[in-house]
């Protein structure tokens, strides 16, 4: 018997959306961890405490002289975020006329909100560490939260084709809402990287339960997981990487070499922390998209 033609005759096996949960959940764990060493880093220490405290009273100085209209506008960036995402969740429900992915991403909106207010009022306290500082905790940052959360909702129920275009563009404007709460004086770098910390890790898991339930629509067809998406993810990869990298030689400039290299008196500390929120925020970005889009099921 000829077996070529039975061969020939299979179908390829199509696998599902989020076929891999173990990785959703360890994602979602080292998110919950990134939140974790950011508040006992910068908020338990006393050299955490300095230069988060260093970036707020050097963004007051930078402050007066950008007080610009623009900046002005970021303001509301947190709260058009929301109208922003429950638009954007009518109209893919309409078009899909199915409830549950609004249900899902609303649900994970306000599952990060909860969080942080939780974290931010009852579970986390700021200890004296003998730096000049304001005694309550502000972290994670609430206004970041609301930003974040919002264009995670977006981003998961939009179709794996346009995730990464998603994560890009819904990573920029957190990151721009984040950088308006420091740049006006709402909160530190630190308190904005908690807060998209928190966003991803309930985020994670609001997409795995997004992939297991609507497998249909999660799933990419033959050939299209092409340079398009490998180009906005990395993109984004890159940007983090490079503002993390400027963070960090930032930061050991202000600490160690300041003096040395004739730089007292800049904001050093101010352009580091601004540096970790853009740093962050695009990584996060990156690694979302890269993982949702391998996730995403084959037909």
């Amino acid at each position: 018997m000829d077996t070529r033609n039975l061969l020939n005759k299979r179908q390829p096996v199509r696998r599902p959306a989020g076929h891999n949960p173990a990785l959703f959940l360890f994602a979602a764990l080292l998110a919950a961890a990134g939140a974790a060493v950011t508040y006992f880093g910068f908020v338990r220490t006393t050299t955490g405490q300095a230069a988060d405290e260093s970036a707020w009273r050097e963004a007051e100085l930078v402050a007066p002289g950008t007080r610009v209209p623009s900046l002005q506008i970021l303001d509301s960036l947190p709260l058009a975020s929301v109208f922003i995402a429950l638009a954007v969740i009518a109209g893919v429900t309409i078009y899909r006329r199915r409830l549950s992915p609004a249900v899902i991403a609303i649900a994970t909106m306000a599952s990060a909100n909860l969080v942080t207010q939780l974290l931010k009022n009852l579970l986390l306290d700021r200890p004296d560490r003998g730096v000049a500082t304001l005694a309550f905790n502000s972290l994670p940052s609430g206004h970041t939260t609301m930003a974040a959360s919002a264009m995670a909702a977006v981003f998961l129920v939009s179709s794996p084709r346009w995730r990464p275009l998603t994560a890009v563009l819904g990573g920029t404007y957190a990151v721009l809402a984040g950088t308006a709460t420091f740049f006006n004086l709402w909160h530190r770098p630190a308190d904005v990287v908690a807060a998209f910390f928190v966003v991803a890790a309930c985020t994670l898991v609001g997409g795995l339960v997004m992939m297991r339930t609507n497998q249909d629509w999660n799933t990419l067809p033959p050939g299209s997981r092409g340079a398009g998406g490998r180009l906005w993810t990395g993109l984004s990869a890159a940007g983090g990487m490079f503002f993390l990298a400027l963070s960090a030689a930032l930061y050991a400039y202000a600490r160690w070499g300041a003096g040395v290299a004739g730089l007292d008196g800049r904001p050093l500390y101010f352009w580091c922390g601004l540096s970790l929120i853009l740093g962050v925020g695009y990584m996060i970005a990156a690694l979302g998209s890269w993982l949702f889009t391998q996730q995403a099921g084959d037909r």
